[in-house]
């Protein structure tokens, strides 16, 4: 069944607001939740994040006094919005297993957007990118059971696997070698500006996450560790930011933001399995519908266009959470060694990647390589989660 969003009416904005006891939802039990349904929730509070970041700058940016106070109006009720999904998130969970799962949507968010981007060249950026977050997977695992004595199949549930990908300490790269080409957005596919905007506003808040809560642990090694793959986070926003056109307009983006919400709460409400949380993605999906159109207003009064005109005519295939082991076990064996070079990608060590490498690690080994050394004298072996079979890289197997 085709859904367009542009042809749905939601709940009319002046009755969305919401009281603290309809703010106040129950959390998810983290011992007995579907780890989709987590997924869904870490996804959806980056989203409504990076919607209110926008707003935000689109604020700053305008003069129009009756444009800042629509903002504000839409603005707030997204601020609700993000309480309700992150707040869904369990207070008995620590910080390293919320980590662990914003690791495993990062995994399993990127390879199906990789495996659905009709674009060459976003895909190929999409497929370079997970086999980095997949090692961080691999490295915080290895730091929970040292930290907390628990195994992190508790987590990802045989799900998604637990193994080297490219090895973190060779994701530092020189900064200029993270921007990509963008897409031209008259051009494009429309899905293609949806995968972005997802992937970014993934990818942001898990630089936020980490650049907050990395100081919090009193362990050494683990605050080395989160400082290590913040800054590679930092890299990886760089990376995904700069596939968007940045040619498009103020009002262009707005509405591909409230088209992207509408997208993955039409997504997340058809393969929720949480009937409570389920509820939430209908409530939400039914507001955005109104913010959509909100934002459409917008744009015909100020950029003089047709939304219509850059938006799909109708959602396309909802964005599913699911394994995607045998796709990641393709890119281990074919592009474990790529670094990037300008705006594209090679195989070899290149002086700038080299240069950069010098002085990041000084000659040391980083936090990633010895939180696996420190793992490896207090347990005698690494910590993985194989379902699948030996590594396909030979050199990445256990000795």
């Amino acid at each position: 069944m085709t859904f367009n969003p542009l042809e749905q009416r939601g709940i009319p904005l002046d009755r969305q607001l919401r009281s603290w006891r309809e703010l106040n939802v129950d959390p998810i039990d983290p011992d007995h939740c579907d780890p989709y349904t987590r997924c869904r929730i870490i996804t959806m509070n980056g989203i409504e994040v990076e919607a209110i970041l926008f707003s935000h700058q689109l604020a700053r940016n305008t003069v129009d006094p009756e444009v800042k106070r629509q903002l504000a109006r839409v603005r707030y009720i997204e601020a609700q919005q993000q309480k309700v999904v992150n707040w869904l998130l369990p207070g008995v969970s620590s910080v390293l297993e919320t980590t662990i799962a914003y690791e495993q949507v990062a995994v399993d968010l990127t390879a199906w957007v990789a495996r659905m981007e009709p674009d060459p060249y976003l895909k190929q950026a999409y497929q370079f990118g997970v086999l980095e977050d997949f090692d961080h997977l691999y490295r915080y695992a290895n730091l929970y059971e040292m930290i907390e004595h628990r195994k992190a199949e508790s987590i990802v549930d045989g799900l998604t696997e637990v193994m080297p990908g490219r090895p973190t300490r060779l994701h530092h790269r020189d900064p200029v070698d993270n921007v990509r080409d963008p897409y031209v957005k008259d051009e494009t596919n429309p899905l293609s500006k949806l995968h972005a905007l997802t992937i970014m506003s993934a990818e942001q808040q898990t630089m936020n996450f980490y650049m907050n809560t990395g100081p919090t642990y009193m362990e050494p090694i683990a605050r080395q560790l989160y400082q290590e793959i913040g800054l590679i986070e930092e890299e990886h926003v760089t990376h995904y930011e700069s596939l968007v056109d940045p040619g498009e307009t103020w009002w262009e983006q707005l509405v591909n933001h409230e088209y992207n919400e509408c997208y993955l709460y039409h997504s997340f409400m058809e393969q929720e399995s949480d009937p409570k949380v389920k509820a939430i993605w209908e409530l939400h999906l039914n507001m955005e519908l109104e913010h959509l159109h909100a934002a459409c207003d917008l744009m015909r009064r100020h950029d003089g266009r047709d939304p219509a005109s850059v938006l799909a005519p109708e959602l396309p295939n909802v964005l599913t959470f699911e394994p995607n082991k045998g796709y990641l076990r393709e890119l281990l064996d074919t592009q474990m060694d790529l670094t990037t070079l300008g705006a594209g990608y090679v195989r070899e060590a290149h002086e700038r990647f080299e240069r950069m490498q010098e002085q990041i690690h000084g000659g040391e080994a980083p936090p990633s390589d010895r939180v696996m050394t420190q793992h490896d004298e207090m347990f005698g072996r690494e910590y993985r989660v194989q379902t699948e079979g030996e590594h396909p890289d030979p050199a990445q197997r256990e000795k």
